[in-house]
């Protein structure tokens, strides 16, 4: 793959994760909620399903999808359910982690593996990520060239772009939790959770076009 077509795919890339969407919501709420280090393997969590993402895109699954409206309805409902169980959760919040100084322990969906697998399924059971990528990464592929190499580097470029934005958004919510009041930090979970039960909704009623 050449510089010029490596360097369109990653802004086209950074737009596509940065848009607020199911595992931004999901990177802000951990930061705001747990801190920014407790918030790191919901990163490698987001970054693991991109690779499963492109792999999948690679093999064909984004076309199974696209030409298939009963497995396209079945991960739809499996991801737009898990996205409301989520939603509902921050909505029921009182408030995340307690502020630094008050010594309270994180609660206990605070785990590594809970977080991790969170943002992981949160990702992989959204048909739309399918669509989108592979309606996106074959105008960057060569035909003509090994696919192989080609969607490694793109799998690879896409995890670090998706790493950096998640880092930034848990970023911010990890300083709200430094910086706002206690009621502050439990408004900004539910929002995140009214926004996810939003986005469980829509992916509710997506069609595959």
């Amino acid at each position: 793959m050449d510089p010029t077509t490596l360097l369109a795919f990653s802004v086209v890339a950074l737009i596509a994760i940065a848009t607020p969407g199911p595992t931004v919501l999901l990177a802000l709420a951990n930061g705001s909620r747990f801190g920014l280090r407790r918030s790191v393997p919901g990163m490698l969590g987001a970054v693991a399903s991109d690779f499963v993402l492109v792999g999948a895109v690679a093999l064909g699954l984004g076309a199974l999808l696209a030409a298939s409206e009963f497995w396209f309805s079945v991960i739809k409902w499996i991801g737009a359910v898990y996205l409301a169980w989520i939603g509902w959760r921050l909505l029921r919040s009182q408030g995340g982690l307690a502020l630094p100084s008050a010594g309270v322990a994180a609660p206990t969906d605070g785990a590594a593996p809970a977080v991790f697998l969170k943002s992981f399924l949160v990702a992989v059971t959204n048909p739309k990520g399918y669509l989108f990528c592979s309606a996106l990464l074959p105008q960057f592929i060569d035909a003509a060239a090994p696919q192989g190499p080609q969607y490694t580097v793109i799998a690879i470029v896409f995890a670090a772009l998706d790493f950096v934005v998640m880092l930034g958004y848990a970023a911010i919510g990890a300083h709200a939790l430094r910086l706002m009041r206690r009621r502050a930090v439990l408004w900004l979970d539910r929002s995140c959770g009214a926004a996810l039960l939003a986005l469980a909704g829509s992916l509710a009623l997506a069609r595959r076009s």
